[in-house]
C-alpha cells in the first residue's frame, strides 16, 4: 500500500467529538481548496458511523456551497432524518469558519430481493493492463521545466487508466476532442471487507475525472487553458456491492454545457461488466 493511500484511509478516519458530530481533516498539501472528492467521502463516512452495520447506502446529493480551507479541520454534523424499517435517510452538513460550506444526503436500505435488469452495456475497451498510467501520459506532454512536472511525482491513492484522450492531449490536437471519457480506477492495495468503504473510495474516485469530459469537448484543460471552475453538485446512486480494489471502469459523458456551467454524467462498471454505481455532476465552467 503507498503513502498516498495510507493518508487517504487515514483522513477517512474521522474523530468523534460528540454524538452525531465528526471532525476531518485534509491532507498537508499547498492547494488552495479542498478537494470536492474528500469531502464527499467524509461526509457520507460521517453519516454511516451513525447507521447499523446492516444499512447499506444506494444513495446520495450533495451540494458544493464554499471552498474547503485545507489549513483547518471541518466538522460534519449529522442529522438523523429518518430511521425506518427498510430505509434510513442521514444529512450531514460540512462547517469551516462557522459556515456551511458541502450538505450531504444520503439514504441506506437493507438487502432485499426484487426484479434485476441492467440495459447499460460497459463499452468495449482496452484492458486496463496494456495501458500507460496517467502520470506516464501527462510526462509525455508536460515540459521539463514545467511545474506540473513535480505535481506529477507525487504518489496518489487512485490509480488511473485512461482509455481515451486526456484534456491536455485535445488542448494540443483538436481532432481529438469529443464527449466521451473512460479511464479504469482501481486502489493498488487488498482492502478490507467493509462495503460503506468501497463506497466511500468510490465517492471520492468519482471527483477526479468527471467535470474533465466537458473540458474534453471544446478542448480545455486545467492550468493550460484561461479557466476556473468549480463542482456545484453531485449525485451518485449505488446499484450493487463492488470492490475499488480490483479495476473499475469509469465510462463519462457530457450531454450539455452552458450558462458558465457543464453537465456530465458516469457510470462505474465492473471488471466483468456488471453497473455498479451511476454518477451525475454540475459543475460551474467560466472561460476567463
Amino acid at each position: 500500500m503507498n503513502e498516498a493511500l495510507k493518508e487517504l484511509l487515514d483522513l477517512l478516519d474521522l474523530e468523534q467529538i460528540e454524538l452525531d458530530i465528526f471532525r476531518g481533516r485534509s491532507p498537508e498539501e499547498r492547494i488552495q481548496r479542498v478537494f470536492g472528492g474528500q469531502v464527499a467521502a467524509q461526509a457520507l463516512v460521517a453519516a454511516g458511523r451513525t447507521l447499523p452495520a446492516d444499512r447499506h447506502v444506494h444513495s446520495l446529493h450533495a451540494y458544493f456551497i464554499r471552498p474547503g480551507d485545507p489549513s483547518v479541520p471541518i466538522v460534519y454534523n449529522v442529522e438523523r432524518v429518518r430511521d425506518g424499517r427498510s430505509f434510513t435517510t442521514r444529512r450531514v452538513v460540512a462547517i469551516q469558519h462557522g459556515k456551511a460550506i458541502f450538505t450531504l444526503s444520503a439514504s441506506f436500505q437493507i438487502m432485499e430481493p426484487g426484479v434485476e435488469h441492467q440495459a447499460a452495456v460497459m463499452p468495449e475497451v482496452a484492458p486496463a493492463e496494456g495501458l500507460p498510467s496517467f502520470q506516464d501520459r501527462m510526462r509525455q506532454i508536460v515540459d521539463e521545466d514545467s511545474p506540473y512536472r513535480e505535481w506529477l511525482s507525487r504518489p496518489r491513492p487512485v490509480e488511473l487508466r485512461y482509455v481515451t484522450p486526456l484534456t491536455w492531449e485535445a488542448h494540443r490536437d483538436p481532432e481529438l476532442r469529443g464527449s466521451n471519457t473512460n479511464v479504469w480506477f482501481r486502489y493498488d492495495a487488498e482492502l478490507p471487507d467493509d462495503p460503506l468503504l468501497h463506497v466511500v473510495l468510490a465517492a471520492y474516485a468519482s471527483d477526479f475525472t468527471l467535470v474533465d469530459t466537458v473540458l474534453l469537448t471544446h478542448g480545455l484543460a486545467w492550468g493550460a487553458s484561461n479557466i476556473s471552475g468549480a463542482s456545484l453538485d453531485h449525485a451518485m446512486w449505488f446499484h450493487r456491492p463492488f470492490r475499488v480494489d480490483d479495476w473499475m471502469l469509469y465510462a463519462q459523458e457530457s450531454p450539455w454545457s452552458g450558462g458558465a456551467r457543464g453537465l456530465a454524467r458516469g457510470e462505474m462498471f465492473t471488471r466483468s461488466g456488471e453497473l455498479a454505481v451511476s454518477v451525475v455532476q454540475e459543475a460551474m465552467i467560466r472561460v476567463n
